[in-house]
């Protein structure tokens, strides 16, 4: 019975469509617009952060010029931060002016200790090591026909021979010589002098020390001299606490041109006394060297 009805009223709908062709028919639905984004605004504090941070990464690689970087980079990642919290604002070179100022901290980080390094290195550092072999052992030297490939000079393998003048930029270490058994000279310098421990000798090494630097106050010698036994054992010039005959002075400041000359008593093994070798370094940050004791 329904669908008989529903029939009935869509003829009915259809004939009055035809005899009113004008009418209007039923009304489309109509459907919202799709909202529009808002458009952000220009972050002027992100431009400004982003510019700082460059400038700031810039002055942060030059040396001279690393406090600016210092100054600027923190600015920078204030800057950042504030434009990233902007609401209603363009991110982009906020951003981008945060990350830049992080990096370049890192980059003043790593020049400023490359920069305290350097400077610590100059301040401290007497020059490389260069060391003169006295002309008669060069000569023999020039006549040794060589099978295989020496050991480099100055090494414990290959030591250079009592009479190098062993410099850097302030001072010259010259081993005159070496008395291997100088237990009696050491016991005669002065009654309180211990004897040697047993199985050890007293040496005496026969130095002399230069200054040839320019400094107008002068400096006191700070070489160091020890003794590396053939097993490869270091011993210190302090380890005997006995007095050398004739020392050498150590204490007293020496000027352009002068020098002094004394000995440097050491207790080494005494069955092995000669196989040894002296490690020298003219100066306290000098490179060590090594030389023959016989």
């Amino acid at each position: 019975m329904s669908s008989i009805l529903s029939a009935i009223i869509t003829i009915r709908e259809v004939c009055t469509r035809m005899s009113h062709p004008n009418a209007p028919g039923p009304e489309a639905p109509q459907y919202a617009a799709a909202p529009i984004a808002p458009v952000k605004e220009k972050n002027t504090i992100g431009l400004i952060a982003f510019i700082v941070a460059v400038v700031g990464f810039i002055f942060a690689c030059i040396p001279g010029a690393l406090i600016i970087g210092w100054i600027l980079l923190p600015i920078a990642f204030i800057l950042g931060i504030v434009a990233l919290c902007l609401s209603g604002k363009k991110k982009g070179l906020g951003l981008a002016g945060l990350i830049i100022s992080v990096v370049g901290t890192i980059v003043a980080f790593v020049v400023f200790f490359t920069v305290v390094a350097t400077a610590f290195d100059d301040a401290f550092s007497n020059g490389e090591t260069s060391v003169s072999a006295p002309a008669e052992d060069t000569a023999e030297t020039e006549e040794i026909v060589e099978t295989e490939e020496a050991p480099e000079e100055g090494s414990r393998s290959n030591p250079y021979p009592l009479g190098s003048a062993i410099s850097d930029d302030e001072w010259t270490i010259t081993v005159n010589s070496v008395n291997l058994d100088a237990t009696d000279a050491v016991a005669a310098a002065n009654e309180f002098n211990e004897p040697a421990p047993e199985g050890e000798v007293y040496v005496l090494a026969d130095v002399t020390v230069s200054y040839i630097g320019t400094d107008a106050a002068g400096d006191m010698p700070t070489q160091i001299i020890e003794y590396v036994t053939v097993d490869g054992n270091t011993v210190h010039s302090y380890d005997a606490m006995v007095l050398a005959p004739e020392p050498l002075d150590s204490i007293t400041t020496l000027y352009e041109g002068a020098s002094t000359t004394g000995n440097v008593v050491l207790s080494v093994p005494a069955d092995t006394a000669g196989e040894g070798v002296l490690a020298v370094t003219p100066s306290v940050f000098g490179d060590k060297v090594f030389v023959a004791v016989r």
